[in-house]
C-alpha cells in the first residue's frame, strides 16, 4: 500500500471514529468538529480516474442530464414516488421504519438466467412479482401472517427465525428458488445482535445516535453492521461503494418525505446506488463504455467476481457518472431540487418500464455478480 492510500483510509477512519464519539457524548475540546462523510464519492472518482475498462462519454451524459431532468419535470418525480409503488408501505411510523430495515437488510442478489416465466417469483396481493419486489411482497406477506419478520427480538431467536422458516417465507410459484437465503439468514441474525448489544434492540436508535446526518448514519451502519460494510480494494487503495447501507437511509429520507425518522440535513452526501441495473441503463443511454473485453464478459453473461476489477470499475464509475448528471443539471437549473437518490430511482423505475413493455432488446445484459453487496 502506498504512502497516500493509508493517508486516504487513516483520514475518513479518523473522521468515523469523531462521530461516532460525537454519538456517544465524548467531546474533544481540541478537534475540530467532523464533517460527516462516508467517502463514496472520492471513492467513486478514484476508481474512475484509474479506470481501464470502463469510461465515461462526457457528450452523452450532458443530454442523458437534459433528458433525465425533462421527464422528472413532467412526471413530477420526488421523495412521494416511493409511497406510490403497490407494495411499499404507507404508514409514516416506527413499524414502517423497521420493515425497510429488514427489508434493505435483504435487499441483495435477484438476478437469474431463467426466462420470466421459471425464475423466483411470488404471488401476493392477486399479482406476481419477480426482483426486489419479489422480497417486498414476501415480507408483506409475512406480516400478513402474524410472523414478525421485522423484529429484531425474532431474529435472534435462533429456534424461530431458522432457515427452514426463511425458506417458507421465501417461497416461490416456480421451482427456483431465492438466491443466497443462508446468507440472508445470516444478515438477519447478525443484526439482531448488533441491535441487541449496541442500540437497545432498537433500529430507531441507530438513527437518534446519526443525528439528523444522513453521511453520518451510513457510517454508523457500515461501521457497526459488516453485512453492510461493502468495501474493496482497489489500486492499493480501500474504495468504499455502500450501495445497501445508502439505499436504507434513502428509502428511510423518501418513505417519510424528508421528515420524522427521515430528516436528514445533509441527504444530498448520499450517491447512487452502485448495483447491476443501472450501469445497464447508463450504457443504453451512452453514457459508460466498455472496453470489448468486457463488453464481451457481459454478453456472455460470464459471472464477474465481486471485488474483482471489472466489477468494481463498474459500479465505481456508475457512481462517478450519475454525480456528473447531477451536476450538470444543477448548473443548467440552479434551483433543481434533485440529488443522486432521485437519478437512481427515477433511472431504475424507467428501466423496469421499459422490460415491461418489452423494449429491451437492443439493450445490453446486466453483468452477473452474485453477492451480498447488491
Amino acid at each position: 500500500m502506498t504512502s497516500a492510500s493509508m493517508s486516504d483510509d487513516e483520514d475518513t477512519d479518523a473522521s468515523l471514529l469523531a462521530l461516532l464519539r460525537q454519538s456517544l457524548g465524548v467531546t474533544d475540546n481540541t478537534a475540530t468538529p467532523a464533517i460527516p462523510e462516508t467517502g463514496v464519492l472520492s471513492s467513486a472518482e478514484f476508481i474512475y480516474n484509474n479506470s481501464i475498462d470502463v469510461a465515461i462519454d462526457a457528450s452523452n451524459t450532458k443530454l442523458a442530464a437534459t433528458n433525465i431532468y425533462s421527464l422528472m419535470q413532467s412526471k413530477q418525480y420526488s421523495t412521494q414516488s416511493w409511497s406510490a409503488h403497490d407494495l411499499h408501505p404507507k404508514a409514516k411510523d416506527k413499524a414502517t421504519l423497521d420493515f425497510i430495515f429488514t427489508m434493505d437488510l435483504l435487499n441483495f442478489s435477484f438476478w437469474s438466467e431463467s426466462s420470466e416465466e421459471q425464475r423466483f417469483a411470488v404471488e401476493y396481493g392477486g399479482k406476481r412479482w419477480t426482483g426486489y419486489w419479489s422480497l417486498v411482497a414476501c415480507l408483506q406477506r409475512a406480516i400478513d401472517q402474524d410472523i414478525p419478520i421485522t423484529d429484531s427480538h425474532f431474529w435472534q431467536d435462533g429456534g424461530e427465525c431458522t432457515l427452514e422458516l426463511l425458506q417458507h417465507l421465501f417461497r416461490s410459484t416456480t421451482s427456483e428458488q431465492i438466491p443466497m437465503l443462508r446468507e440472508r439468514l445470516d444478515c438477519l441474525h447478525e443484526a439482531g445482535t448488533v441491535l441487541y448489544k449496541r442500540y437497545s434492540c432498537s433500529f430507531a436508535n441507530c438513527i437518534a445516535a446519526a443525528k439528523q446526518s444522513a453521511a453520518a448514519l451510513v457510517s454508523l451502519l457500515v461501521q457497526d453492521f459488516p453485512c453492510l460494510r461493502d468495501e474493496h480494494r482497489f489500486e492499493g487503495r480501500r474504495v468504499r461503494i455502500y450501495k445497501r447501507a445508502q439505499i436504507l437511509v434513502a428509502d428511510i429520507w423518501a418513505c417519510f418525505n424528508g421528515e420524522s425518522y427521515g430528516t436528514f440535513h445533509d441527504i444530498d452526501r448520499i450517491t447512487m446506488f452502485a448495483d447491476y441495473r443501472i450501469p445497464q441503463m447508463l450504457h443504453s443511454l451512452g453514457c459508460l463504455m466498455f472496453s470489448p473485453s468486457l463488453e464481451g464478459r457481459i454478453r456472455r453473461h460470464e459471472e464477474i467476481k465481486s471485488g474483482e476489477r471489472h466489477e468494481v470499475e463498474l459500479r465505481g464509475c456508475s457512481i462517478w457518472v450519475v454525480e456528473l448528471i447531477r451536476r450538470q443539471i444543477v448548473n443548467d437549473h440552479p434551483d433543481a431540487t434533485v440529488n443522486s437518490i432521485l437519478i437512481d430511482t427515477f433511472l431504475y423505475d424507467t428501466l423496469k418500464e421499459k422490460e415491461a413493455a418489452g423494449e429491451m432488446t437492443d439493450m445490453i445484459p446486466h453483468h452477473r455478480t452474485r453477492s451480498i453487496w447488491y
